[in-house]
């Protein structure tokens, strides 16, 4: 299927690795490729959310959902990824499934084909609780839940996926635990190329760009349409910012 647009959802491995996730669509689907992304560092689906100094709305609540709309149809393949950090910012399993739930709902306006990612689970399993206090004091330090509790909330997550992607009728990817490392929820970077390939469901092999890196500091660095930084509000209309190597980009 010649894919014209990809609508990404997530958070911080969606951001790492935003690039390979456009530069792979491009490249399987040519330089015309529409590429519109709801993301950033501890990004939550249905709340704000805080890192450092910067603050973003809640997936749910950005201005993507009013651009799908504004655009004509086109042929789409939607991703959506990141789906564990609300489990850290103590949204129960329920909450964090109603949230993913209306986010799909609102792709299938636009598009069948979707795919969802679960939560890296053996990769969590494998920590030790020194470990898990150690990576919950760093992400996000407001919160209080024990490794048990945060387990059990992902495993009910999980389980809540596979139904909710059955309902859908879209694609449960499931994670491969050897994409991770030392660091239990962020793919390596040496694999971001051959993962998001293939979460996203391409086959072909893909040539990997020679500027890329360039590209990926400046999609990195690109604003979002609505942020805050030291509680300041940042307002950055999106028009879709065309790249040197082809395709747009969106970003929310």
């Amino acid at each position: 299927m010649q894919v014209a647009r990809v609508v990404t959802l997530g958070a911080s491995n969606l951001t790492r690795g935003f690039q390979t996730v456009v530069s792979t669509g491009r490249q399987a689907w040519g330089p015309g490729v529409e590429v519109l992304a709801a993301l950033g560092h501890g990004r939550s689906y249905g709340a704000p959310s805080r890192l450092l100094v910067r603050s973003l709305p809640g997936i749910l609540d950005c201005g993507l959902w009013r651009e799908l709309e504004r655009r004509q149809p086109a042929r789409t393949r939607a991703l959506v990824t990141d789906i564990g950090n609300d489990i850290l910012y103590g949204f129960s399993a329920d909450q964090i499934l109603a949230w993913v739930d209306d986010a799909v709902c609102r792709l299938r306006r636009f598009t069948d084909d979707l795919i969802i990612t679960d939560l890296p689970l053996e990769s969590m399993r494998r920590l030790s609780k020194a470990k898990f206090l150690l990576f919950r004091s760093v992400l996000v330090p407001s919160c209080r839940l024990s490794m048990a509790e945060a387990l059990e909330r992902a495993e009910r997550v999980n389980e809540g996926l596979f139904d909710l992607a059955a309902a859908h009728s879209a694609r449960l990817f499931r994670l491969r635990s050897d994409w991770y490392g030392f660091d239990p929820i962020h793919i390596r970077p040496s694999l971001w190329r051959s993962a998001w390939r293939e979460i996203l469901g391409i086959s072909v092999g893909v040539d990997e760009d020679r500027q890329h890196w360039v590209e990926g500091a400046k999609l990195y660095l690109m604003r979002p349409e609505r942020r805050w930084l030291f509680g300041i509000e940042q307002s950055t209309p999106q028009s879709g910012r065309r790249l040197a190597l082809g395709g747009r980009v969106w970003l929310y």
